[in-house]
C-alpha cells in the first residue's frame, strides 16, 4: 500500500528540479521517492546549516567589511607573536 506525502515548496525551486529531473529523463517524483528511500535506509544523511540573519545596521556593516576584504582595505597586518598585535593596537589608539 502506498502512502501520499503533501509538503510546501517554493515554487521556482520546484520547476528547477523538475527541470532538471526531466532533463535526465526521470520524473520529479522518483527523485523524491529516491530521496526519501536512502534518507529512511541511512544511506543518504542531511546537515542544516541555518545562514545568519542580521538586522539592517548589522547587515550593512558585514556587507561593507566584506567588501573591504575583498579590497584588501581596512585590514590589520598579520602579527606572528602578541607582542607585535598589542604594539600595532596601542598606535591605532
Amino acid at each position: 500500500m502506498n502512502s501520499q506525502v503533501i509538503f510546501k515548496i517554493d515554487k521556482a525551486l520546484k520547476q528547477k528540479a523538475m527541470k532538471r529531473a526531466k532533463e535526465e529523463g526521470v520524473p520529479l517524483a522518483f527523485v523524491l521517492k529516491m530521496a526519501t528511500q536512502a534518507y529512511a535506509n541511512r544511506k543518504m544523511d542531511v546537515t542544516v546549516v541555518a545562514e545568519p540573519k542580521f538586522n539592517y545596521k548589522t547587515d550593512k556593516e558585514v556587507k561593507q567589511a566584506l567588501r573591504d576584504i575583498k579590497k584588501g582595505k581596512n585590514l590589520s597586518p598579520g602579527f606572528t607573536n602578541a607582542k607585535d598585535a598589542i604594539e600595532y593596537l596601542d598606535t591605532l589608539t
